[in-house]
């Protein structure tokens, strides 16, 4: 039993380094979806002003735009992904936790 569990124990240890190398993937893709959410997000708000909206105005429009809106979905898509990932480094912890608890029990009572 306690090869099972070492073996189930090895198996999350690789699941968790690739769940980590995803995170820095997922990472850098939401630092640059929300660059460019703020970029758009500010040519847009300097578009509408030259054109002579109120300013206090752009604020409730801007967000409709086609562009800003789009720029704002992909990042917060991005931001998602990297939440899950996160999730799921947490719940491997957790799982690897318990598989260990599992085999210190076992060492602390064989049986015969």
């Amino acid at each position: 039993m306690s090869f099972d569990l070492t073996s189930a124990i090895e198996q999350k240890m690789v699941e968790l380094e690739q769940s980590i190398r995803f995170l820095r993937t997922h990472g850098d893709k939401l630092a640059l979806a929300e660059k460019e959410y703020k970029m758009c997000l500010t040519q847009k708000a300097l578009e509408l002003r030259e054109s002579g909206m109120a300013v206090t105005l752009i604020d409730t429009v801007i967000y409709g735009l086609k562009e800003v809106a789009l720029k704002r979905y992909e990042r917060d898509l991005a931001k998602t992904m990297y939440e899950a990932n996160l999730e799921h480094i947490n719940a491997t912890k957790l799982q690897l936790r318990l598989l260990e608890a599992q085999i210190s029990r076992e060492w602390s009572h064989p049986s015969a």
